[in-house]
């Protein structure tokens, strides 16, 4: 095993693993910017290194100087967390390079899986359903003739895309030019290619994911789904597991297919297999996360496991801890992401001094942060402050309990998308399980007006 692990990542996701590593008997090196020198993860890691200042490219996303302080500091091994350079290829070449330890898979298998129209062919291969669109990147006139086969509406895409940039929904025939262009502006603003490919667009669908575990061995599992149809933005805000929308046969189709997409990747550590649903029960490969995800405890609270101890164990080349038949799933568990931003004004990032932190607790309930009281958040990284995540022998009872959670959580000094999540909650077609990923924009406003005391 391990002697010591430089965390190349900050917040609720450093002390994540900082957690782990302390039970496991392992070493933590932080990093961390200017911003952070007073932050949770520096004060709790066995030592703590300033790599510069508060601009990420600069700090968090400068490679040259996360290596320089794992050598520096002795470790024989990184995580990467999420985020950040998680799903970057060459940083994971980088740690190879330098004799570390990349905890999680190869800058290859990254790479295969980081551009989305050679994973989409990738899937094609290995008999994964996908959704119907072009065969690899494609420019504007091939785009069209694609578009024209297939029906309207489309998506455009980003191949090397991730969070909802670089991808734009089209309609008409005659908007499709201007909507190229513009996607193709942001995804080479956002990710430095503007690769783009075409998708049919799957209305209103259910987004599906199945963790997987995988060993240097070949020995692949998956632990379930996570619904993750509540999003803002097509970003996640609230996750559960199992998902409402699956039968026990759909379920178990659809664990094959996420087992045979890891291994037709070549696949080893962590790592999660997204698919949308549509009504009609079928579903098609989106893309694989090559990390552990935000939304990781919805599965740890589920099957028991320690995800980030699982990840250690891989890197470090033991074999996985049980095999497919041995996963036993039970209860239900749900996450809400707290977000420091305006859901009344376009989820505007809303950044600030936490004045006053109290945070819930009692049985099966786990919150996720580095905040307390006093902090100072930052406005130069991610807007995620907290994850609560409860977890309860059924549905409606893990409802309850998160409605009391949330209830209890205090954040003074910064809004946050707290109030909001609560409501949902109360949400008829939410608690009935009949949402999909129109959910918020459909009662984003109904939501809204319950805030401010319009009762319908």
């Amino acid at each position: 095993m391990f002697h010591r692990i430089l965390i190349a990542n900050r917040g609720e996701i450093a002390l994540r693993v900082i957690r782990t590593c302390q039970e496991m008997n392992i070493e933590t090196v932080a990093v961390y910017s200017t911003a952070d020198r007073d932050a949770l993860h520096v004060h709790l890691s066995t030592h703590a290194v300033c790599i510069g200042p508060a601009k990420a490219g600069e700090s968090y996303l400068n490679p040259v100087a996360i290596l320089t302080a794992a050598i520096e500091t002795g470790c024989d091994a990184v995580h990467p967390g999420y985020g950040f350079l998680s799903e970057n290829p060459e940083f994971a070449d980088l740690c190879a390079k330098c004799g570390l330890t990349y905890i999680g898979p190869s800058g290859d298998v990254i790479r295969k899986m980081g551009d989305k129209a050679a994973a989409r062919a990738l899937m094609q291969q290995a008999g994964v359903p996908v959704v119907p669109g072009s065969d690899g990147t494609v420019e504007l006139e091939e785009a069209q003739r694609v578009a024209d086969e297939i029906g309207y509406p489309v998506l455009i895409k980003a191949s090397a895309g991730g969070g909802g940039r670089g991808m734009r929904r089209v309609d008409r025939a005659e908007d499709l030019p201007a909507l190229f262009q513009a996607a193709r502006a942001e995804a080479q603003a956002c990710f430095g290619n503007g690769a783009l490919y075409v998708e049919k667009l799957i209305l209103r669908p259910r987004h599906i994911e199945f963790q997987i575990l995988a060993d240097r061995e070949g020995n692949v599992i998956h632990l379930g789904e996570r619904d993750c149809s509540v999003q803002r933005k097509n970003q996640k805000l609230v996750e559960e597991s199992p998902s409402c929308a699956l039968t026990p046969e759909l379920r178990e189709r659809m664990g094959r297919a996420a087992v045979a997409a890891a291994r037709a990747a070549g696949y080893e550590n962590a790592g999660t297999v997204e698919f949308v649903l549509d009504r009609d029960s079928r579903f098609y490969f989106i893309e694989m996360n090559t990390r552990i995800q935000v939304e990781h405890p919805v599965t740890e609270f589920v099957s028991g496991l320690d995800l980030v101890r699982e990840q250690l164990r891989i890197a470090a080349g033991l074999p996985l801890s049980l095999r497919q038949e041995q996963v036993a799933l039970s209860g239900w568990a749900m996450e809400c992401r707290i977000n420091a931003e305006d859901p009344a004004h376009g989820f505007k990032p809303r950044p600030g001094t936490v004045e006053f932190l109290h945070l819930p607790g009692g049985p099966g309930v786990r919150v996720d942060t580095a905040l307390f009281s006093g902090y100072e958040f930052p406005p130069y990284y991610d807007s995620l402050c907290a994850k609560v995540i409860v977890h309860a022998p059924t549905r409606l009872e893990a409802i309850r309990k998160m409605r009391r959670a949330l209830a209890e959580l205090v954040i003074q000094g910064v809004v946050t998308t707290a109030d909001l999540c609560h409501l949902i909650l109360y949400q008829s077609n939410f608690v009935r399980g009949e949402y999909d990923t129109g959910f918020l924009p459909d009662h984003l406003e109904e939501l809204l007006g319950w805030e401010r005391g319009e009762l319908s």
